[in-house]
């Protein structure tokens, strides 16, 4: 089985679907022909378009990985945790929660979530994945792990063995892998952009080394790689709606997983892989696509006059408008990945590159120099100190018990017509997961679409929406006190440091933007969650 689009309740006017079909879209890309979105974007384009040939030239990693997974497995190394952030992780994390196998997803600075990952040193293997060689985040990680390592018993030799490395020929992560002696090391194909890596060795390797079965998620690609030639392929329906609806005034793209009743066991955590891709692809120029990663088909946001329902793993349900895709997990990839290059083109944007997801990273930098600013709250109730910029408390009076709930109904006015509230916790993902059920709560108060994103991951994909793609949204930011911190090896700060590093350079890069921000800090991260659920219940 390939894919399979279904529409239900959307025009796509032969405006749309006529120039691409004219312009003999399909087959140009197909042959990466770079001129697709622009003369501004052909630089780029032409070395971001290898993802085409992935389902074929992955094929040679299959038995590589198989024989180095019998290999750890064989030691008795049968934990593998993953440090990537963005492209590097998230694929990886939908093919092995889709397929059943664990792996431990390590995409945070929250320290609490880096010193649980540390557990059961004596059978985890670590995969460093990093394109660029320079994240932060998995240079931060990779470093505590040897810390770690080390401080079990083990020698030099040793610790490098316990490492797999991820990147691009060439990147500084390449050769501080020499150095490290890692056991094995995967130079991705630098032609594929991160968001476009999930049949590359970034997303082949860490999936493969857990269990998954990597062969058949490329035979599955594979599938649908012969048909995007094609006029009116699968692929191509998907990104002509997606381009069709952003024309239609429906730049909103809910994502579910599974039909009518709800989430199935099937491509669990695809819509977060897909936001990224979407997101990042598409939200710049003051355009883009917002992806709304729901909790079901019939969640808070399904639907509204701004919004397109994408149900991914079944069929369109009748709530309209909605597309849905059916499909495996290896064509669901390839296949949202050649319609964003299509809705990239009717948008008349570069998918493929990302002019603003620099300018938190160079703010936490600077904030890591020069320490973090002092800040006063503007008020302290119960567990949860608020601050707010952008005018959003602007004759709010907070003195009162019920001050928090004013604060959010200030925020929730503060958004503007097709606008968007974004909700970014700088919390730990696995001891603060109930800050998830904030997204739907604050959609059933709001007629707008409310995303949430784990901070600082989100910043490698709808931070660039959020900087670059239209400026209708409200943010609010979520951080909470750290009640043990690690130091970063061989760095002056530490992961709390530099997790309060990057949510301030974040607040700041948005305040520059002059957007409504209501910070909220948690004194007790339980008990602020706790009460700032029971405040919107």
């Amino acid at each position: 089985m390939s894919l399979s689009v279904s529409v239900h309740g959307l025009d796509v006017p032969d405006t749309v679907r006529g120039p691409l079909t004219e312009d003999d879209v399909p087959a140009r890309l197909v042959a990466k022909d770079a001129t697709l979105w622009g003369p501004e974007a052909e630089s780029e384009s032409a070395i971001r378009l290898g993802w085409l040939d992935l389902p074929a030239t992955s094929r040679e990693l299959v038995s590589r990985l198989a024989d180095l997974r019998a290999e750890l497995v064989g030691e008795g190394l049968d934990r593998i945790v993953l440090c990537g952030m963005g492209g590097s992780s998230l694929a990886p994390e939908v093919i092995c929660r889709t397929a059943g196998v664990p792996l431990v997803v390590l995409d945070t600075t929250d320290p609490g979530q880096v010193l649980a990952a540390m557990d059961d040193l004596d059978r985890t293997v670590v995969v460093v994945s990093s394109k660029s060689g320079g994240t932060v985040e998995t240079d931060s990680q990779r470093r505590a792990f040897i810390q770690a390592f080390a401080d079990a018993g083990l020698d030099e030799k040793e610790i490098g063995r316990r490492f797999v490395v991820v990147t691009d020929p060439g990147s500084p992560l390449s050769e501080t892998t020499a150095a490290m002696g890692a056991r094995a090391v995967f130079l991705a194909d630098p032609n594929v952009g991160g968001r476009y890596s999930a049949l590359s060795a970034f997303g082949l390797v860490p999936s493969a080394l857990a269990g998954a079965d990597v062969g058949a998620l490329l035979a599955e690609a594979e599938d649908l790689a012969v048909q995007l030639a094609e006029p009116d392929n699968p692929a191509l329906q998907l990104g002509t709606v997606l381009g069709a609806a952003f024309r239609a005034g429906r730049d909103k793209l809910a994502l579910a997983v599974g039909g009518s009743q709800g989430s199935g066991p099937q491509l669990q955590g695809f819509g977060d892989w897909a936001e990224q891709l979407i997101a990042e692809s598409t939200g710049k120029e003051g355009r883009g696509i917002l992806p709304v990663v729901l909790e079901s088909v019939d969640a808070p946001g399904a639907s509204g006059p701004d919004v397109l329902l994408g149900v991914v793993g079944s069929g369109a349900p009748a709530l309209e408008p909605s597309v849905g895709v059916s499909g495996p997990l290896g064509a669901q990839f390839l296949g949202w990945e050649y319609a964003t290059a299509v809705a990239g083109r009717v948008l008349g944007i570069n998918p493929f590159d990302q002019p603003n997801v620099t300018e938190s990273k160079e703010n936490t930098q600077r904030i890591l120099g020069e320490g973090l600013p002092e800040e006063r709250p503007a008020a302290t109730i119960g567990a949860i100190e608020v601050y707010g910029s952008g005018g959003v408390l602007d004759g709010v009076d907070l003195s009162s018990h019920d001050g928090v709930s004013l604060a959010i109904d200030a925020l929730l006015a503060s958004i503007p017509p097709r606008g968007y509230l974004a909700v970014m916790a700088y919390l730990d993902r696995q001891k603060d997961a109930s800050a998830e059920g904030l997204r739907a709560a604050l959609a059933r108060r709001s007629d707008h679409a409310v995303t949430f994103g784990w901070g600082p991951r989100f910043l490698h994909s709808t931070g660039q929406y959020h900087k670059g793609g239209p400026q209708v949204g409200a943010f609010l930011q979520l951080t909470g006190v750290v009640a043990e911190d690690l130091q970063v090896p061989d760095q002056p700060y530490s992961f709390g440091t530099l997790q309060a590093a990057q949510a301030g350079g974040d607040r700041k890069a948005l305040a520059d933007r002059q957007r409504p921000l209501l910070h909220l800090h948690l004194t007790d991260r339980a008990a602020g969650l706790d009460q700032l659920l029971a405040t919107l219940s």
